[in-house]
C-alpha cells in the first residue's frame, strides 16, 4: 500500500471515529429553555435516530412530559427532535403546544456541551417561535425509565433491544381539556436477589398413627436476571413494531407515473422535495426489496438499473420509513432515460405508498 492509501484510509478513520465521539455525546441530559419554557430533555441515540423524553416545567408546579423522536445529522453536527406523544401532565395549564427544534452541537472545550438553535409549534413547523438553549448536565432532576439506558449507556445500555423496550413502555393516555393528569407510575427494574440457602426439612411427629405427618420446607426465591424490565399488572404486552415488508404489503399503492424505458440503462435520482426534514424511504422493484433506509436529502441519492435486466412492465414502490418533521414524507425524482429526462412527484404517508411504472418500448 502507497503512502496515498495509507493517508487516505488514515483521514477516513479519524472521520468516522469523530461522527461516532459525537454521536455518543449527543446521548444525555440537557437542561435549559425551549421557546422560552424551562426544560429537561433526556435524549438516546440509536444509530441517527433518537429518542427520548422532555420535562416541561414551571415554578408554580406545572408540569408535563413527552415522548420525543428525532434524529442527528453527524456531517452537518445539527440535532433535530420533537415532541410525540404527551405521557403525564399536572397543572391546570400544563398542556400547551407540541414543539419542534433545530439545533447545533457545540462542544467549546473544558467538558462543556450546548444545543442552540431554533424552535417552533409541530403544528407549523416552518414559522419559528423561539430559541433553544440547553446544557449537558451529569444527572436529572426528573426520574424515569430512560435512566437505566443514560446510566449503562456505554456498558451494554445502547443494545437496539433494550432502547426498543423501554421505548414502548411509555403510554398515551386520553387527554380531556383542562383535566389534571396524575403522574404515571414509573416501570420497575428489578434486580437480582440473593439465592437463600435452603433450609433443612424438618419431619414434625405424627399425634397418631390415623394422623399424616406434617413437613416443614423452606421457600427458595427465584433468581430473576439482572437488568429485566418488569411490566406493572394487567398492562397489556405493546404489539411488535412494524417491519419494512409489513409497511410494503399493507399499505395502498397510489399510481404516480408512467415512464417508457428504452437504451442501456436508466439513471434515477431522489431528493427531498422542498424542505429537508428527515425523511427515508425504501424502495421495492417489482415486489422485491431493492434498497432500504435511503435518507432524502438536497443531494442525490443515485440508481443505476440495466434495462435488460428489467421486465417489459415493472413497478418502483417507494415505501415511507418515517413521516421526518413535516409530514408527509415527499420526494422528487429524476428518471434519466436514452438522454431524456422524466421527473415524478413521490408521497407517501401511513396508509400509502407511491408507485412508478416504467414500460419498455416495444420495436416498431
Amino acid at each position: 500500500m502507497n503512502k496515498a492509501n495509507i493517508f487516505f484510509l488514515l483521514f477516513v478513520l479519524f472521520i468516522a471515529s469523530s461522527i461516532i465521539a459525537s454521536a455518543q455525546q449527543v446521548t444525555g441530559v440537557w437542561k435549559g429553555k425551549i421557546n422560552n419554557q424551562k426544560v429537561e430533555l433526556k435524549i438516546i441515540q440509536r444509530g441517527d435516530s433518537l429518542f427520548g423524553t422532555s420535562y416541561y416545567h414551571s415554578l408554580t408546579g406545572g408540569q408535563k412530559r413527552f415522548s420525543i423522536k428525532g434524529y442527528f445529522d453527524a456531517y452537518s453536527n445539527s440535532v433535530v427532535w420533537w415532541d410525540d406523544e404527551l405521557i403525564t401532565a399536572k397543572g391546570s395549564n400544563a398542556i400547551t403546544n407540541k414543539f419542534i427544534s433545530v439545533a447545533d452541537f457545540n462542544c467549546p472545550g473544558g467538558g462543556k456541551m450546548f444545543l442552540d438553535g431554533k424552535s417552533s409549534k409541530k403544528e407549523e413547523p416552518r414559522n419559528v417561535t423561539g430559541e433553544v438553549n440547553l446544557t449537558k448536565v451529569p444527572n436529572p432532576s426528573f426520574n424515569d425509565e430512560w435512566d437505566y439506558v443514560l446510566d449503562n449507556f456505554s456498558v451494554g445500555g445502547n443494545h437496539p433491544d433494550i432502547i426498543d423496550s423501554i421505548r414502548r413502555i411509555a403510554f398515551t393516555p386520553t387527554i380531556k381539556k383542562n383535566e389534571e393528569i396524575p403522574v404515571k407510575p414509573e416501570p420497575v427494574i428489578a434486580k437480582a436477589p440473593q439465592l437463600s440457602k435452603p433450609k433443612p426439612v424438618i419431619p414434625i411427629k405424627r399425634k397418631s398413627d390415623s394422623e399424616p405427618a406434617v413437613v416443614k420446607t423452606s421457600t427458595v426465591t427465584k433468581s430473576i436476571p439482572p437488568f429485566v424490565m418488569v411490566d406493572k399488572p394487567n398492562k397489556p404486552t405493546p404489539p411488535k413494531p412494524a417491519t419494512i415488508e409489513d409497511l410494503f404489503t399493507s399499505r395502498k399503492k397510489v399510481f404516480a407515473k408512467e415512464i417508457p424505458l428504452e437504451g442501456d440503462s436508466i439513471q434515477l435520482h431522489f431528493y427531498d422535495n422542498a424542505e429537508v426534514d428527515g425523511d427515508s424511504i425504501t424502495l421495492y422493484l417489482n415486489n422485491k426489496l431493492l434498497f432500504t433506509h435511503v435518507r432524502l436529502t438536497a443531494q442525490p441519492y443515485i440508481i443505476m438499473l440495466a434495462v435488460k435486466d428489467l421486465a417489459d412492465t415493472n413497478e418502483l414502490v417507494m415505501v415511507a420509513e418515517n413521516l421526518g418533521s413535516i409530514p408527509p414524507n415527499t420526494a422528487f425524482m429524476i428518471a434519466m432515460v436514452a438522454g431524456k429526462r422524466h421527473e415524478a412527484f413521490l408521497e407517501s404517508n401511513e396508509g400509502s405508498s407511491s408507485l412508478i411504472r416504467f414500460t419498455k418500448l416495444k420495436a416498431p
